[in-house]
């Protein structure tokens, strides 16, 4: 069995959007990382401080084979295809611990009983 992750920067407002879509499209679940972040556009300031956009990271550890779905959801609630809304991006995974108990019902998922 193969892992992908998915990783997404969205705006918090979009978060629980786009992760009731992605668990639509065959996701498990989710890790919701808080986080700031800056952009092509300089930060804004008040009073000589940063205001720096608030972000959250969203990842998804999924099986190969829903990748493209899941990222394909996130993409269109996301509104990825306007600038400034957020960005997501894959990549391999190599070794996994601590999903045996859940690794039977991959193989449901999968077909592959």
């Amino acid at each position: 069995m193969r892992f992908k992750i998915i990783l997404a920067s969205v705006k918090p407002v979009l978060t629980d959007k786009i992760v009731d879509s992605a668990k639509d499209s065959g996701a498990t679940g989710a890790t919701i990382i808080p986080a700031r972040g800056t952009g092509m556009r300089e930060a804004k300031t008040f009073f000589g401080l940063s205001l720096e956009a608030q972000t959250d990271i969203i990842m998804f550890l999924l099986e190969e084979h829903l990748v493209e779905p899941v990222l394909a959801a996130i993409a269109r609630v996301g509104e990825f295809s306007k600038p400034g809304t957020g960005i997501a991006f894959v990549l391999p995974v190599e070794q996994v611990v601590g999903l045996e108990s859940q690794m039977e019902q991959f193989k449901k998922a999968a077909g592959n009983e």
